[in-house]
């Protein structure tokens, strides 16, 4: 009975924890976009937080006088029958005060 129930514990964990997978978020386009050889510029970007029910907003120095900026996704649940999915979007603009190459 005891092989029975580990053996059922440690096939939950494998099904629990497959779905934290990388693949699992690459395959649902929810991982980041993959950088050449695996070097790119990884600064932080500035983020203002907004109430629930809007997108949060990030900010950041993209090349010299470039700045981006980037927006997540918002849900808007009406009620079951009416949900709203915002989706997010990305903008860049001229900012002459990026000097970052």
């Amino acid at each position: 009975m005891r092989r029975v129930s580990a053996a059922g514990l440690v096939a939950l964990l494998v099904l629990a924890l497959g779905g934290c997978s990388r693949e699992h978020y690459d395959e649902r386009g929810k991982a980041d976009a993959p950088v050449a050889k695996g070097a790119g510029e990884d600064s932080p970007a500035e983020v203002y937080n907004f109430p629930d029910g809007f997108g949060n907003l990030a900010t950041k120095c993209v090349g010299k006088g470039k700045r981006g900026y980037a927006t997540t996704k918002s849900v808007q649940v009406e009620d079951e029958d009416d949900v709203v999915i915002i989706p997010a979007n990305a903008v860049i603009v001229d900012d002459p005060g990026c000097t970052a190459p």
